[in-house]
């Protein structure tokens, strides 16, 4: 993995405005990805759904949006890596936004399904080519603090989309917020401009967004099905704890009436906290491995608190479980950061971009089917699958992370051959 021609320039300050638009680009795809989940119970019963296919539906509908995922995050991590990381920024919100508008308009499930899916290729390209983006213009001993920033002013979208469904007494409003506020930060991203790194690559023989190169060897197989693997718990407390918040209350005996929507914005506004401490953590700790495993177990433990303290308890105990579980998970900046620092510059875009779309796509092919296939055909063992499947992912993303290597102040200029 030779070194580039060209040395970064050591005088590139943290603070940009890649960084800021690389930010507010995360603030409308997460508000945009998580919308669905704030809103699934008021919009699948305004198509005439009972509670029952509400539940499945929904389970349906987030499927299709993280197979969506899926797919973009290799389509757009090919384009990052092809035709450059702003290609990536225009492309990917140009068509979530006008899918996010489509949504407003659906009539029935089948619709609200298939938008959500072309919304989940578009919303694929964000992140990714945002953190490389940022991650090749950023001063080395200071990338994580910066990926940190990005993820977590982004994540921060989560919390709008919660008070958009608060404020607005149409579910179709907050999806016609998102496009536009999409479409607005178009305009902003006139003046981002690309990185020296990928600049110097571009105009080389070196084969770019081959992503075959991600694995074609033993050693970068391990390394990517590991760098996929310590992802794991945002989503299995995401996609199963949160989202269906309001299920799980049924079962712990909570009277009290409990949001789904405010479960996911108290958890991300804490993610949202959390991916901005474990930044600062990584540095303090030069690692990011150790950083990993300290939310690793604040993680755990609020896993613990989730199934045991929560019998009999009221929503507010519920919202404060779910806030504890999103700090805990609030490692997903360091997670594609590591994704990102793991590959050379001419499959970087296309590593940083697969690497979270495949853990978002492990949700729908992976997460869920276990845990339906552990509660039951009929949901008898609704609580006990979800504790099972948690124990399974923890193990997973625990062994990954003490085998991954370490990445923090690695030097970003080489290229894979």
């Amino acid at each position: 993995m030779p070194p580039l021609t060209t040395q970064p320039n050591p005088n590139t300050r943290l603070f940009s405005i890649p960084l800021l638009v690389a930010a507010l680009g995360y603030f409308v795809d997460v508000y945009d990805l998580l919308l669905f989940s704030i809103i699934r119970k008021p919009s699948l019963e305004s198509l005439g759904l009972n509670a029952e296919q509400v539940l499945t539906q929904g389970e349906h509908i987030i499927s299709l949006q993280m197979i969506g995922l899926l797919i973009g995050g290799v389509l757009w991590g090919v384009i990052g890596d092809k035709k450059g990381r702003l290609s990536v920024l225009f492309g990917s919100i140009l068509l979530y936004s006008l899918a996010n508008i489509a949504n407003g308009f659906v009539q029935t499930v089948e619709q609200y399904a298939w938008i959500r899916f072309v919304a989940g290729i578009g919303l694929a390209g964000e992140l990714g080519a945002g953190i490389t983006l940022v991650s090749e213009i950023a001063p080395k001993e200071k990338r994580g603090i910066a990926t940190s920033l990005v993820a977590g002013i982004g994540l921060s979208g989560a919390v709008l989309a919660y008070f958009c469904k608060e404020f607005f007494e149409s579910w179709r409003t907050c999806y016609f917020i998102g496009g536009g506020l999409g479409l607005a930060l178009l305009f902003l991203r006139i003046q981002v401009f690309e990185s020296a790194l990928y600049k110097k690559m571009q105009h080389t023989n070196v084969a770019k967004g081959n992503v075959f190169q991600l694995f074609n060897t033993p050693k970068r197989l391990k390394k990517y099905l590991l760098s996929v693997a310590i992802g794991l718990p945002t989503w299995y407390v995401i996609g199963v704890l949160v989202t269906f918040s309001a299920e799980f209350a049924e079962r712990f005996g909570i009277i009290d009436k409990v949001d789904s929507g405010r479960a996911v914005m108290f958890a991300y506004l804490a993610i949202a906290i959390g991916d901005i401490a474990i930044g600062f953590v990584s540095q303090s700790l030069r690692s990011r491995r150790k950083a990993l495993f300290v939310f690793y177990g604040i993680t755990i433990l609020f896993i613990g608190l989730f199934f045991s303290q929560l019998y009999g308890g009221t929503a507010g105990q519920l919202y404060a479980v779910c806030a504890g579980l999103g700090f805990g998970t609030g490692f997903w900046a360091i997670f594609v950061t590591m994704g990102a620092e793991q590959y050379g510059t001419n499959i970087r875009a296309t590593a940083a971009t697969t690497i979270p779309n495949m853990v978002r796509g492990l949700l729908s092919v992976f997460i869920l089917p276990l845990f339906q296939l552990l509660r039951g055909a009929n949901k008898e063992h609704f609580v006990q699958g979800a504790i099972i499947t948690g124990v399974i992912v923890m193990a997973i993303s625990c062994t990954a992370a003490y085998l991954i290597e370490e990445t923090f102040g690695k030097d970003m200029n080489f290229i894979e051959e």
